[in-house]
């Protein structure tokens, strides 16, 4: 009798802890099933909205983010080309603009090579014209300097030929000059400066026949009238 009162109580309790139980794992849901394949709409997140982002696997087989991709825009690159163009023009303009300013770029002898011989050329042939003397021509010698001579050039001729006229009938002197090199130094227009290198024979044609020879260095300057160059200052360096 006392066994079969204890069953009856035993079973008593077992009900009252199975219904206090029961809520608990009501709420707590059905055990996962170690067998079931895994739900991965639940745990995976969905990207945010706007984000160009990548997953790519790491080395160890896990996902890893990638960062968005910058996307260049068309406009932006064509305006910093437009500005670097036109940075760039502006420089040109300035730095041809300084060129032209520059003297040396105004100086024809470095460009103009028909003007620069044709003026080397008829410079050349009046200096050895104007600074030739035949004491028994003396005539020639001032028709030369009539021709090739102007401005202060005329008296500087003069005074250069005076101690040669005044021994010239006595010693019966012929001078001969002859350029051996020129060069120009600036021309620009109808003016040019030139630089002469000559040699001089001086020859004594009377009892005593002698000839000396000495070398010249001077520069002249000329200008131009019409299809002529003529000689319009001589600089012998000499104060």
């Amino acid at each position: 009798m006392s066994t079969t009162r204890h069953l009856v109580n035993r079973r008593r309790r077992l009900a009252t802890v199975g219904v206090a139980t029961a809520p608990a794992r009501t709420k707590a849901g059905p055990e996962p099933d170690p067998g079931a394949p895994e739900d991965r709409t639940a745990t995976e997140a969905a990207p945010e909205d706007g984000a160009d982002a990548e997953e790519e696997p790491a080395g160890d087989g896990a996902p890893r983010r990638r960062l968005p991709r910058l996307r260049i825009r068309l406009p932006a690159i064509l305006c910093a080309v437009t500005l670097l163009l036109g940075a760039f023009a502006v420089w040109a303009f300035t730095a041809a603009a300084t060129l032209r300013d520059e003297p040396g770029r105004q100086n024809a002898a470095l460009t103009d090579i028909g003007r620069t011989s044709e003026v080397k050329g008829q410079i050349g042939e009046a200096v050895g014209a104007v600074f030739s003397y035949d004491f028994a021509s003396p005539g020639k010698s001032d028709a030369a300097a009539r021709k090739h001579l102007t401005g202060k050039a005329v008296q500087q001729h003069k005074d250069m030929l005076a101690g040669v006229r005044a021994q010239a009938p006595k010693q019966k002197l012929v001078l001969t000059t002859t350029v051996t090199e020129s060069g120009v130094e600036l021309l620009d227009g109808d003016r040019a400066r030139l630089l002469i290198f000559a040699d001089q024979r001086n020859t004594r044609t009377g009892k005593d026949e002698e000839t000396t020879y000495a070398a010249a260095m001077f520069a002249v300057d000329a200008v131009r009238r019409g299809d002529t160059w003529r000689i319009a200052a001589i600089d012998t360096f000499t104060r």
